[in-house]
Order: C-alpha cells, then structure tokens, then sequence
C-alpha cells in the first residue's frame, strides 16, 4: 500500500513546484513510510510514498518501461501480476524487477485504456506517456483505493491519495460546496464524485481519466459496471460449492506479500468464512486480531476467539473501553473531509494493533453488499412487496396519515418504532430506500440548516445521488437495486472509506477478498431469493460455510461495529458535546440553524428522542470545520473549477 501525488502543466511544460510536491507526498508519509520516489519532467510532476509489500528490493517507485517514456506511481495491488508478467513478457515487454507496479507500464505499452481490464486488484494510479504528452489516471472497480484531483485556474492539474495534500496547494478553490454538505447530512459521508470543497473531485471507482497536454479536461470514463441479471438459473448445492471455490481463490491471490500477513477477525460471519479459508491455504497459523470491549451488547470476542481455537490461529485480543473517546478529534485529520460513521474509532483501534504484528491484514468487509447481509434489504423488499399490490394514491393517503399520526417511539422495542416503516410505505421506491438509510431525514435537513445554506442548495435534495444510481441498475428486482445503489454510494463512501484511512494511519494494507471483482460479477448474477430468503440475508453464503464455521456464528443476529454514541452523549461526552455544537465554530459558520442544534440536545438528554446518530455528524462537521481552513463559505453552482478549459 503507498500513497501518490502530482502536479501536470495541462497548457504548457512549465517546471512544477518541487517544493508543493514534495510536502504534498511527505503529508501522507504515513501511506508509505518505506520510503519516496519522484520524477520530474517538463511540465510533470510525479510523487510516491511506499509501503513495502512485493518486491522488496527493487519495487520502488517511480516505475519505467524500457526507454523511460512511460512512468507509473501507484498504490494498491494488482493481484493477477504473475501471469500478467508471463503474458507481456512474450509478447516481447522487459522487465527489470518482480513487482506488479512494472506490470501497469508495460500493460499501458500493449493495450493502452484497455488495460484496465486485465487487472484483478485494488488501486489507483498515475501514469505519464511522455510520447502522448498524456497522463492516465485510473481507480480500481469497487473503490478499495482513493483518488482525489483538482484543476487550478492557472491550467495545472493536481492529484493525490488523500484530500490534505491538495489542501497544501493555495489555487486549490477550497471553499464548500453546498450540494455536499446537503450529501454528508443525509448519508453521513460524502458520495463520489463529490469532495466537500468545490475545486476538488473523487475519481469514482470504476472509472479512468486520460488527460493530454493542450486538450479540454475530458469527463472520467466508466470502464467496469456491476450487472445484476435476472432469472438466472443455478442450482442450489452448485452455487455453494462454487461460492467456496471462489473465495478461497479471492483469499489465496491476497495472501501474496513479502511481508507478515494476517487477518481480522471480529466473530461475524463473513472475517470467519475470511479466516477459515486462510487457514486452508498455509502451513503455519493465521495471525488474527480482534478488538474486545468487555461489555455486554458490544462485544463479539467470544466468536472470534471460538474460530480462532477451531483453525488454531495465532490470537491478538486487545480489550478496549467503550467509552474511549480520545480519537475525537483525530478523527477529522485522518478523515479530511467530514465522516460520520462512528465505527472508524474501533477500525482504526484494530488496524493499529494489527500493525504492531504485521504489515498486510484481510478482513471481511463488503459481504453484506455482495450477498445481501444488511437488515434495511429485508425490510424494504418487504415494503416493495406492499407498494407493487396497493395503488400509489391509497398508499399515500393511507400510510402517510398513519406515518404522520404514529408517535416515534425511539425508546420502545423494535415492533412498536413502526413510523419509519409506516412513512416509508406512502413513498415510491427511491425515496423509500433514501430513508431508510438517511442519517439526518429531509424534514431534520431542513430545520437544522441555516437559511442561506438553503438558498445556496436551490432546493438540491441528496436523494438525487441514489436516483441516478438506481436509474442505472441492470435489474428490475428490488433487492438487487438497492444492492447495486450500495455498491456506489454506501461501500466506497463509507465501508472502504473507513477502512483506508483507519488502515493506512497506521501504515497498514488492508484486502478485501469478498470485493474480488469476479466474484462480485457472478454473485450478482445468482437468484436474489439466494441471498435474501424469507428473513434470512446472506443465506447461500452462509449455507454455502457451514461446514467450515459454526452454526452458532452463522446465523446469530447481526452485530454492528458500533459505539455507544447515546450513552456517551447523555454521560461523559454531554458537556463537551454542548459547548462544541453551541460554540464559535457551527454558529460563526452560517451553515446552521442553532436553535435547531439546542432542541436536538435538550431531546436527547431527557430521552425524549435519540438523536446520537445526527448529534455525532454535527460533531464530526464542527471538528472538520476547527482544523480545516476553508477560503470562504460557498461558491456559486455555475462556477465550478473543474470546468476549466485548457
């Protein structure tokens, strides 16, 4: 894993500022702290940071083809190297080290765009062809790996891991965009393509960027799509068994490394299922880590530990307090740009003990999205079952009375909080699912924002990000549309997101088996009643394990990777939380309403409501807004940077 940065002269070849470059790869020094790498030419710039994996010795970076007309930083994996290495070296290609980042170059010399293609991995990457005067920006499928760019009005075009380094650069327009504060509120991340400020953009998973030198910025072009088919016939006991085939592939290709290896393990079902096919695949024991926290209703150590006897795993068990909050304010330096799912301080806790043991670590992630595992799934293919017999008009005078007229009852067992679902039933599909998986609903958006935040979003609502991904899906089947709405909102934006920065802060690789891209591509194409049956998500997946984990394990229900965000607001963090969102930094913002702000924490303290889950993303935007110096607070929708023409 390494981190990358760049400035490219897109009207000229003007010398780049080495200095910016140079601060601007040594700010995530902590994404490869093994070393750097630079090339400097007329009018480029290219910077790397390496965490040595592959390849020890000659795998730095910058890489070159034969002639140093092509130079490549990367950072990721490119899982399917060997034979890749094999197939372009008979085609006549030389290579010099046994490093997968040689193989982009010569993949680039022998198919150009169309290399993507060919690669199984993660990664994002910067490639210059001095002979095109063109440089190729590229992001893996799933979004494992980020990529942030922003052109400066000058005509420069800079690139890099993480947000921080671009903020470095004094062109870079840095003020706010209010479609993505509106974005973070709802979702509780910010989606891709959007940053939180104007002049900067994600490259989105899946898609590539060729820029040439005197050429207009061309929009990023989409080169992998998950298609969900429907109608797709397989038999039961075949999908299982095959379903197993592929992941221990998907596991043996990401237990290549020159370095330590190991897994986490949290006692769920999908680092199990991770965990059980490691152990199949070496002769010595998987090293595990887990995090315990030593209270009841938080704690899942008890199923890490029983796998960890069944495959005899060499254990690292870290109790932590659940009301250990002091990476608060961490938070917002790792992050850059405002986060909201609180798990990242469990994630960065595991990731950093993990570290102090290995450099190369597989977890579990994305098997809910792969295989239908989330509880919101069951619950709106259910609602769309009612939507598909009840005529629009009856529903929406019916359930939205019912919805409106129905007390919120946060504190009642789950069968008396029927408003959600009453009021999501009176809405059509999109809005329905937007919902259920909003942090802050639309009515809560529109009370706590300020009134000139509301003239600046022009009636924007985030709800559009989940309609244009939904327009999108291959499949007429509810379940698969809102899995493929997943797979480019919640996995990259939040899941991989978490998981990136909790990793690389502690200069840690971490892969994701259950996020192969072929393995994603069949899964897609299996019935959805194989992943959702009757209440029962993940049921081929967990079918398809059993004789490899525990029943017990495989079908307990779910448990989050959370923290007692309602306690800590009503207890430890109460005073703190107050002073904070009724301080200097929200209020002098001008984004907010604060009276809105002072009923949110008056409802909660009293258990009249539970709002802990918008009171932590207030808190998470204060935080950002503290540390981060933001050149002003809006800039007008018609003049966004990234339209420059050069």
């Amino acid at each position: 894993m390494c981190g990358i940065a760049g400035i490219f002269d897109l009207r000229g070849r003007a010398d780049v500022d080495r200095a910016l470059l140079q601060q601007m790869t040594g700010l995530i020094a902590h994404r490869g702290p093994d070393g750097d790498g630079f090339h400097h030419a007329p009018g480029i710039g290219l910077g790397h940071r390496r965490l040595a994996i592959v390849d020890l010795v000659t795998g730095n970076q910058p890489q070159f083809n034969e002639d140093a007309t092509v130079c490549v930083v990367f950072n990721g994996e490119i899982y399917n190297f060997q034979p890749l290495m094999a197939e372009l070296t008979a085609l006549g290609h030389i290579f010099r080290t046994r490093s997968d980042t040689e193989v982009i170059v010569h993949a680039w010399e022998e198919w150009g765009e169309a290399c993507l293609d060919r690669f199984n991995g993660m990664f994002a990457f910067a490639l210059w062809d001095a002979s095109q005067e063109a440089l190729f920006l590229a992001r893996d499928r799933l979004g494992e790996k980020p990529l942030y760019y922003s052109v400066t009005g000058d005509g420069r075009l800079l690139f890099a891991s993480e947000l921080k380094s671009l903020a470095l650069s004094p062109d870079i327009d840095r003020r706010l965009d209010p479609q993505a504060v509106e974005e973070f509120f709802a979702y509780g991340y910010i989606p891709d393509p959007r940053s939180i400020y104007l002049g900067v953009k994600k490259l989105a998973p899946a898609h590539s960027l060729v820029v040439r030198r005197g050429e207009p910025l061309p929009e990023p072009r989409c080169y992998w799509d998950v298609r969900f088919v429907d109608g797709t016939s397989i038999g039961r006991k075949e999908a299982e068994e095959e379903l197993v085939a592929r992941l221990r592939e998907s596991v043996r290709m990401r237990m290549i490394a020159d370095v330590p290896l190991g897994a986490f393990l949290s006692g769920g079902v999908d680092s199990s299922g991770v965990v059980a096919m490691m152990a199949g695949l070496q002769t010595g024991p998987v090293s595990t880590f887990s995090i315990a926290f030593g209270t009841k209703g938080w704690d899942e150590s008890a199923y890490a530990a029983e796998i960890a006897r069944r495959y005899r795993t060499d254990h690292h068990v870290r109790e932590v307090d659940p009301n250990s909050f002091d990476l608060l304010d961490r938070l917002a330096t790792i992050y850059d740009e405002p986060f909201g799912d609180s798990s990242a301080i469990p994630t960065f806790r595991v990731c950093a003990m993990a570290r102090e043991n290995v450099t190369v670590a597989l977890s579990g992630d994305g098997g809910d999205e792969v295989f239908a595992g989330y509880r919101r799934y069951r619950w709106h293919c259910f609602e769309e079952q009612v939507r598909r017999l009840v005529p629009a008009s009856w529903r929406r005078a019916f359930f939205g009375i019912a919805g409106a007229l129905y007390p919120k009852l946060d504190w009642a067992p789950r069968p008396l909080r029927a408003k959600a679902t009453l009021q999501e039933l009176a809405r059509e599909t999109v809005e329905a699912y937007f919902s259920s998986v909003s942090i802050c609903s639309t009515e809560l958006r529109r009370r706590l924002f300020s009134r000139s935040l509301a003239r600046e979003l022009q009636e924007y609502d985030a709800v559009e990000v989940l309609r244009t991904h939904m327009r999108r899906c291959t499949s007429e089947n509810p379940l698969s549309q809102v899995q493929y709405a997943d797979f480019k909102t919640y996995l990259p934006g939040d899941i991989l997101t978490k998981v990136d920065r909790a990793s690389m802060a502690s200069s840690l690789e971490v892969r994701v088996p259950l996020l192969d891209h072929t393995l994603v591509e069949w899964a897609a194409r299996l019935p959805p009643h194989f992943k959702l049956h009757g209440r029962e998500g993940k049921h081929v997946f967990k079918a398809a394990l059993e004789p490899h984990v525990s029943s017990e394990i495989l079908y307990r229900p779910k448990q989050g990777f959370a923290v007692p965000l309602a306690a800590w607001f009503r207890g430890p963090l109460r005073r703190r939380l107050r002073d904070t969102l009724l301080g200097p930094v929200l209020r002098d913002s001008g984004l907010f309403d604060t009276d809105t702000i002072s009923t949110l924490l008056d409802q909660h303290e009293s258990r009249e409501r539970d709002h802990s889950a918008a009171l932590w993303i207030l808190s998470m935007m204060e935080s950002f807004l503290r540390q981060a110096e933001v050149g002003g607070r809006f800039a007008q929708p018609a003049q966004e940077t990234a339209d420059v023409m050069v």
